[in-house]
């Protein structure tokens, strides 16, 4: 094919790949492509994307001729948008010079994009428009194509060692020229706090081809960088989105700086605020969405901990500093840190309560933890000590305060509202929990609180060399050197994520601290409750014998249930969830400095003491005219599963449900004799009750239940219900139960090897029976009775 026809039908084989825009075409289905489902697909995919495979060359191919294709600027993210709709333009760098007026007359606008950006927008955009593809079967994200994809492109597009390959079809003296306008720039606004570029606005501008060879060097890995921030990344509410789309917010942080009062800066013409009626997207990540973030957080860390050591001469660094190490400096904190503390801000306050959120939890303790993508191993040591956080990450966690203690309470916020009885629940409070108790890492966050506390009066004048920015058309390699004044880096850090009036609340402060004991107190009931369910389900497993199989008991027959849904996952899970809740209320200890005094405090009011009768107590309730009636706490209590009613059944036994070891036609006819017989003989079983000497109260343990009035009081059930009197009566329905017809096939089975006819063996039984009743007549009075 020649260039041209190439460059025709370049738009069509990128969208026959990764789908189109509107989700419509669902292209090759990356995501679902995976090598055990697909053996042959999943390679030949692979092979085809990868950045030395043939797509890619074919990208640098037509790079090398400096085509454009249009992207419609409607499917950006809804923030990016609203702003170029409104004529803002967004600080990013990657959006300059690109937006045109549609060529044909068509409607809205486009963006202007050279093969390598058309091709990465794609693929970073079919992360989020495809999410409603049909799925066949059960996909693991973390082994689809897709990706396996966007690793590879990360690894060689930033790499941790080397540099950045050079493309197959690269001019080593040329460079890529701005897109010449196909018609007329559409007019934009900045409110002038950019982020530029580190070299590329330079590259954009030069009309010369002789531009800098270094400057080559990291174009593919900034943009791709760029693109997947802002594909990934940039969404959040509207509420988000104009604090932070607002320009006076910016300017209050760039007054802030600069301490200066009677200098004021020129307003923009347009405000972002004019965009905030055009924004109306409703983003809801996934979990796949959240796990490749996560990737690429992962990734970024072992790109940044990669830069080399600075020298110790300042004019030596300037000199042989190249690009990709300037880039490694400055990747986190200039392109990552703000968006992904709005989307993280965004999944904490919008995420489903469920176990679905431990994909968001990893992603954000990725974050916190630059460290363990560190080159350098830990020493290897006999005991499992953890690894104390080195004070070199001081500077990490004091530019990045928010993201460990604003999110840590949005966190306890979460977790406060969640079954901490549920193992996977558990899991994630122990590992924020373990993860925040590492060595020197509470005194490190607790510094940064004080650095951002201190008086504004103790700062010293700042220049203006601290929040300026170069031009435009400038380096980032111009930018001044950092800023070393760690209070005020902590509160430009704040104030440029929050606004310059955000309320700081401490994380080490008395608010929060009420909190952590709060989730301490649910520790400690969920402990109780996982420990109840799991002697409650020891009981039910004993009790499950083979002799007890042949055996009709009451419980069978009053509908009781005191489960809960760990008794379908196991003795083993529940022994973990109490592990992981022990574990994780002895790391929020270590944390907050809880002392023993507090905890047994704590421990006497988290409701887990036992009543008269060892049984677990109720919910909290009142008493009242129509029974018992719920508190909030009591609803709380059962919502959490921290306590529950006895349910049992409490109308007449005769009128229940048939169960399924009963069979239907024996209970319907043995319900009928019952009835005839108690209504024949009712005065007759009355008299007999009503006797005081040995024969009534053998009467009264058969033919009454005087215990039903006892146990009502176990469920909050109307006081009418008390005052039922079922009266003394005869009930046959044991014998239509499965086991108790099986068992008595059983005896007569056996009794047939003794020679013993039925007469003769059910005369044996009876009389057996009655010598039984006689001795649980002298002995068990006051015992449950039986129905006979």
């Amino acid at each position: 094919f020649s260039l041209k026809e190439l460059h025709g039908i370049f738009p069509w084989l990128v969208e026959s790949i990764f789908g189109s825009l509107d989700g419509i075409i669902v292209g090759w289905n990356l995501r679902c492509l995976q090598g055990k489902t697909n053996p042959t697909e999943y390679p030949v995919a692979l092979d085809f994307l990868d950045p030395s495979g043939p797509m890619m060359k074919l990208v640098y191919k037509l790079q090398a001729e400096e085509y454009r294709y249009d992207f419609p600027v409607s499917y950006l993210p809804g923030p990016v948008k609203a702003s170029i709709q409104e004529q803002v333009l967004p600080e990013c760098s990657l959006y300059y010079n690109k937006v045109q007026l549609p060529s044909s007359g068509g409607l809205g606008l486009n963006l202007a994009l050279n093969p390598f950006e058309y091709y990465m927008f794609y693929f970073a955009i079919s992360l989020i428009t495809q999410n409603n593809s049909p799925v066949t079967h059960h996909v693991s994200p973390s082994n689809s194509a897709y990706f396996i994809l966007v690793d590879t492109y990360l690894k060689c597009f930033l790499p941790t060692e080397g540099s950045v390959l050079p493309p197959p079809y690269s001019n080593p003296g040329g460079a890529i020229p701005s897109p010449t306008p196909r018609s007329p720039p559409v007019p934009f606004t900045s409110y002038g706090m950019h982020h530029t570029s580190l070299l590329k606005r330079h590259i954009a501008h030069q009309p010369s081809v002789n531009a800098d060879p270094a400057s080559q060097e990291i174009w593919r890995s900034e943009t791709m960088l760029q693109i997947f921030v802002e594909m990934w990344l940039h969404h959040y509410s509207l509420e988000m989105y104009q604090k932070m789309q607002s320009p006076h917010v910016k300017l209050e942080v760039l007054h802030y700086g600069l301490s200066i009062s009677s200098k004021h800066h020129g307003s923009p013409a347009q405000s972002g605020y004019q965009a905030l009626h055009a924004y109306q997207e409703s983003f809801k990540p996934t979990e796949e969405h959240v796990l490749v973030v996560r990737l690429l957080v992962k990734h970024l860390h072992a790109f940044s901990n990669s830069l080399k050591p600075e020298p110790l001469s300042p004019s030596a660094h300037s000199h042989t500093a190249s690009p990709l190490e300037e880039f490694k400096r400055v990747v986190i904190p200039r392109f990552v840190q703000e968006k992904l503390y709005i989307f993280l801000q965004h999944c904490f306050g919008h995420w489903p309560l469920d176990a679905s959120f431990r994909a968001v939890l990893e992603m954000w303790l990725s974050y916190l933890q630059p460290w363990r993508y560190a080159p350098e191993k830990p020493p290897q040591s006999a005991e499992s000590l953890p690894r104390s956080v080195s004070e070199k990450w001081a500077v990490f966690i004091q530019e990045n305060l928010l993201m460990y203690t604003k999110l840590f309470v949005g966190f306890l916020n979460r977790a406060l509202r969640t079954d901490l009885v549920s193992p996977k629940n558990a899991l994630m409070v122990f590992r924020v929990a373990k993860v925040f108790a590492q060595p020197n890492l509470a005194e490190m966050i607790l510094k940064g609180e004080q650095l951002f506390l201190e008086p504004e009066l103790v700062i010293p004048h700042r220049q203006h060399r601290l929040f300026m920015t170069p031009t435009l058309g400038g380096s980032f390699l111009s930018w001044p050197q950092t800023i070393t004044d760690a209070s005020f880096k902590v509160k430009s850090h704040v104030y440029s994520l929050e606004g310059q009036d955000f309320q700081y609340k401490q994380m080490f402060g008395t608010e929060v601290r009420k909190l952590v004991l709060k989730l301490a107190q649910l520790i400690c009931q969920a402990q109780q409750t996982a420990k109840s369910i799991s002697d409650h389900s020891a009981e039910m497993t004993a009790s499950q014998s083979f002799f007890s199989w042949f055996r009709f008991t009451p419980s069978e027959m009053n509908g009781s249930y005191t489960g809960n849904d760990l008794d379908e996952i196991g003795q083993d899970s529940i022994k973990k969830t109490d592990e992981y809740l022990e574990k994780a209320l002895e790391y929020l200890c270590q944390i907050f400095k809880l002392n023993e005094a507090q905890l047994t405090q704590m421990m006497m009011k988290c409701g887990t003491a036992q009543d008269k009768n060892g049984k677990k107590q109720l919910p909290d309730c009142v008493e009242s005219e129509d029974g018992l009636i719920l508190t909030p706490l009591g609803r709380y209590q059962i919502i959490n599963g921290l306590r529950r009613f006895e349910v049992r059944y409490q109308g007449d036994t005769e009128l229940q449900l048939i169960r399924s070891y009963e069979n239907a036609t024996l209970v319907r006819l043995l319900f009928r004799l019952s009835s005839a017989l108690n209504e024949r003989f009712a005065d007759q079983m009355d008299a007999l009750c009503s006797r005081e000497d040995f024969v009534g109260r053998l009467c009264r343990y058969h033919l009454t239940n005087p215990h039903l009035i006892q146990k009502i009081r176990y469920s909050p059930v109307v006081r009418d219900r008390t005052s039922q009197n079922w009266g003394p009566r005869i009930s046959l329905r044991f014998l239509a139960s499965y086991r108790t017809l099986l068992s008595l096939l059983m005896v007569y089975f056996i009794a047939s090897w003794f020679y013993i006819g039925p007469v003769g063996c059910t005369f044996i039984i009876l009389i057996g029976y009655f010598l039984y009743a006689v001795i649980m007549t002298f002995f068990s009075e006051g015992w449950k009775p039986h129905e006979h």
